[in-house]
């Protein structure tokens, strides 16, 4: 349990609102295949840049040569912003058609819904492209929840494991780092935030890694974050 008397709250999605497994065994195997065709259909995009960029080439020559990279870089899974762009691309033709439809822990609608009536400021900060999250929380199963949202943060920002990224998520929402809780499954992106003077949480859900003792408050449910 954590009370909590700010204005903002600052959420991660995969392992704090959204299964590991989701993500991990559905979005990104989705991509991975069609990664290849969708390069293939787009080529001439100017995410191809991006991405030769993020793998340490000037450019590539092939659709084939920027697939290779692409799956490379998810092996390695880098956060990385072309790759994040391509990503969401292709996501977002699975979420359009119906292949794809966001899966949350049952807990988060409701306490969306909750913090929105306290008045407090909700965002998102993940390494998935802003484009993604919009999607990601548009084609839920319980429905649109983009309405609950006010912004919405990835690498562009910076790293999520870096003090100056939460530093400056705080300046462009206006607040007092203070006043802000982040909620995370990864103990090094709580530890930056904490750096960085905000509130911290560590979301212990079903699936998720181990993660050391490091001083954050340990929370199972959004349920357990009490608004005062």
């Amino acid at each position: 349990m954590i009370t909590f008397a700010g204005r903002m709250i600052l959420l991660d999605i995969e392992g704090t609102v959204s299964p590991l497994a989701f993500v991990h065994d559905v979005m990104f195997p989705y991509a991975r295949e069609r990664a290849g065709g969708f390069l293939n259909t787009h080529w001439g995009m100017e995410v191809i840049s991006q991405l030769a960029r993020d793998a340490g080439v000037p450019s590539f020559a092939s659709p084939a040569e920027a697939e290779a990279a692409v799956l490379k870089l998810m092996n390695a899974d880098a956060k990385v912003t072309g790759l994040k762009q391509l990503q969401g691309m292709i996501w977002e033709e699975g979420f359009r058609n119906g292949e794809l439809c966001s899966s949350l822990f049952d807990d988060v609608p409701t306490a969306l819904m909750n913090w929105q009536r306290h008045g407090l400021d909700i965002r998102i900060y993940s390494s998935g492209s802003v484009h993604a999250q919009k999607l990601f929380f548009a084609h839920t199963r319980r429905g649109d929840l983009t309405q609950h949202f006010s912004g919405y943060y990835d690498t562009t920002t910076g790293s999520k494991r870096e003090a100056a990224s939460y530093a400056a998520i705080a300046a462009d929402c206006g607040l007092a780092a203070d006043e802000i809780l982040f909620v995370s499954d990864v103990v090094e992106e709580l530890n930056a935030a904490r750096n960085a003077g905000m509130v911290t949480a560590l979301a212990v859900r079903a699936g998720n890694k181990p993660q050391p003792e490091n001083g954050h408050a340990r929370i199972g449910s959004f349920s357990e974050i009490a608004i005062v």
